[in-house]
């Protein structure tokens, strides 16, 4: 039982660097290597993580099943929104320079939101997934 409460501690701890080192690759991707997906995988395996110590119920009422199926097509959206946003703005489709005053800071906010949408859409996609398998017993 000691043991217990010491996986359960730690994976605390692990967690908190788990989610700072994704929200790291994630901002750092338009300068280096990463980005949204590799963020996504991160959340993604950090849940999943989550769900083994804790147990899926746990899991489930930090985020629900609906919210995480939700996220899915949030990222989707959100990705498919900045392209078309650029469109309407007399651009082509993902060319990001007019969503800013100059091209440069609008290719970065672009870059950006994009790759969150690629994140939120990651991350959900592994949690839908685990969420469907462990919970698929009961």
């Amino acid at each position: 039982m000691k043991l217990d409460i010491l996986f359960r501690v730690a994976a605390k701890i692990f967690l908190l660097f788990i989610l700072v080192f994704a929200l790291y690759v994630h901002f750092h991707g338009d300068f280096g290597p990463g980005g949204g997906f590799q963020a996504g995988v991160m959340v993604g395996a950090m849940m999943i993580f989550y769900s083994i110590i804790f147990g899926l119920e746990a899991a489930q009422r930090i985020i629900p099943a609906r919210v995480v199926e939700l996220m899915v097509p949030a990222g989707a959206g959100l990705f498919t929104l900045v392209g078309v946003a650029s469109m309407l703005l007399g651009e082509n489709y993902l060319n990001y320079s007019p969503l800013a005053h100059d091209s440069a800071h609008g290719q970065e906010y672009g870059i950006l939101l994009v790759e969150m949408g690629v994140l939120i859409t990651v991350a959900g996609t592994m949690t839908t997934i685990f969420y469907t398998f462990v919970g698929r017993g009961r």
